[in-house]
């Protein structure tokens, strides 16, 4: 999860939305956008139920979104956001770095799936990575500087092959991130993602382990293997 999770996919809608604003500030086209390109970036389905752009305040809110599994993986979505809220500098659109005053991520919800020796994260972020290269996006193109990066009430959902399918809930702590990019003049959007997701990948290991969740299991199995057995 080094390179993917949430800062890459709200990136995109960042960069989507900014990009849309000197073109009409039409908010059917901005949720094309991101359902567009951020599916070809992920490798997944990626959908949005709403988006509310509001470009003389710089502002916008993007609701619903919704991230797919790539396919090897049984569970229905990597990732849920209800909202996301965005504050931008107006008058920086238009520079070589863009300065975001403000991105909060409100609930979101993660699933995190392990399959054949490997989590549905790990396929996102190798198709990020595959992406990024061929494209050349992460040397070229605008960078950013984000005020604040927070990400509230985050929960997440872990499974793997031998759950068959179920999933243990944990309550993730707050992320709040500050002055990313400030000290560098700006970063890509790839070095963004590598940051946050950095402090997301680090409350996901201490909140899930799937060697700890296998145990588990195979300890509930020998006991109601030990209770069948009983009956008889």
């Amino acid at each position: 999860m080094k390179k993917a999770g949430i800062a890459l996919l709200v990136l995109l809608v960042a960069v989507a939305g900014m990009l849309f604003w000197l073109h009409g500030n039409m908010d059917s086209l901005v949720r094309t956008a991101i359902e567009k390109y951020g599916s070809e970036m992920t490798g997944t389905k990626v959908q949005v139920a709403s988006v509310e752009i509001r470009a003389a305040q710089g502002t916008g809110i993007v609701r619903g979104l919704v991230v797919g599994n790539p396919s090897g993986f049984s569970t229905p979505y990597a990732l849920k956001v209800g909202e996301i809220e965005m504050v931008l500098d107006a008058s920086s659109i238009a520079k070589p770095v863009v300065r975001i005053d403000k991105i909060a991520v409100d609930s979101p919800d993660v699933i995190y799936e392990k399959a054949n020796g490997a989590t549905n994260f790990d396929a996102i972020q190798k198709h990020i990575v595959d992406q990024a290269g061929s494209s050349g996006a992460q040397k070229s193109g605008k960078k950013l500087i984000v005020g604040e990066l927070a990400i509230r009430d985050a929960k997440a959902q872990a499974s793997a092959g031998f759950m068959n399918g179920r999933t243990v809930s944990v309550k993730l702590p707050d992320i709040t991130l500050n002055d990313i990019g400030k000290a560098e003049g700006g970063v890509t959007p790839g070095e963004l993602g590598q940051k946050v997701a950095g402090a997301l990948k680090a409350k996901l290991e201490s909140a899930v382990s799937f060697d700890a969740l296998a145990r588990s299991a195979g300890k509930t199995l020998e006991k109601a293997g030990s209770a069948i057995r009983g009956l008889f």
